[in-house]
């Protein structure tokens, strides 16, 4: 059975949250405390991770930042904040998607079975190629990422984007268009999420993030990657 941890201090979301999940059929382990919750998601294996932002004692960027040490396992941030700031922040930390506070139960739903769909989809693919783009090389079989010979650390989403980017250079994608693809789903929910990518795969992978020459925007329909 599917296994979910669920993270969050406030009691009347977490019971709300975890009676949603097991309704759709998920075995979900419900925690309060941050650092028991570290505790529980270095010991236990789960199949996905819903994590508050704002949790006492270890804060849930935290918790991200230490799990994705170890662990891809797919996590979503509960934030009460919907500043670009701290959705770019949740996302450099290594968290797959967000949701914002107050949100809607079938929204939250839809994302966990995007994303367990797209780690099933991650695991069903034996990848075989890579692919060069000037500098950029992307091994798809060792799932890493080097610019001129440098490796470079990319979160799961990261490398997913970058590889469809990396696919077809110079081909302008929508911001729908790469964010269906990062999460298998027709359902894309808030287009921004994009946005925080690519910001943070131009501070992984540009000379001057500022002034990116690799990942360029086109403005008005979304991006695309080119030769550097």
């Amino acid at each position: 059975m599917t296994r979910i941890l669920v993270v969050d201090d406030e009691p009347a979301i977490l019971d709300a949250v975890t009676y949603s999940l097991e309704g759709e059929g998920y075995e979900v382990l419900a925690v309060s405390d941050g650092e028991a919750a570290l505790r529980v998601a270095e010991e236990e294996a789960f199949d996905a991770v819903v994590l508050d932002v704002m949790l006492p004692r270890l804060s849930g960027s935290e918790i991200c930042r230490r799990l994705r040490g170890q662990s891809s396992v797919p996590i979503i941030m509960l934030t009460a904040r919907s500043s670009e700031v701290e959705r770019v922040l949740g996302l450099e930390v290594g968290a797959d998607d967000y949701v914002s506070k107050p949100f809607s139960m079938p929204e939250l739903l839809a994302r966990v079975r995007a994303l367990l769909r797209r780690r099933e989809l991650d695991r069903s693919e034996v990848p075989t190629n890579e692919y060069r783009v000037g500098g950029l090389k992307l091994d798809l079989r060792r799932h890493s990422a080097t610019v001129n010979g440098a490796l470079v650390a990319l979160t799961r989403s990261e490398f997913k984007l970058l590889t469809l980017l990396a696919a077809a250079p110079d081909r302008v994608f929508s911001r729908r268009e790469l964010i269906q693809h990062l999460w298998s789903s027709e359902f894309v929910g808030d287009e921004r999420a994009c946005d925080s990518h690519v910001v943070n795969l131009r501070r992984k992978l540009e000379r001057d993030p500022n002034r990116p020459e690799r990942i360029l925007t086109v403005r008005g329909v979304g991006y695309k990657l080119v030769a550097v």
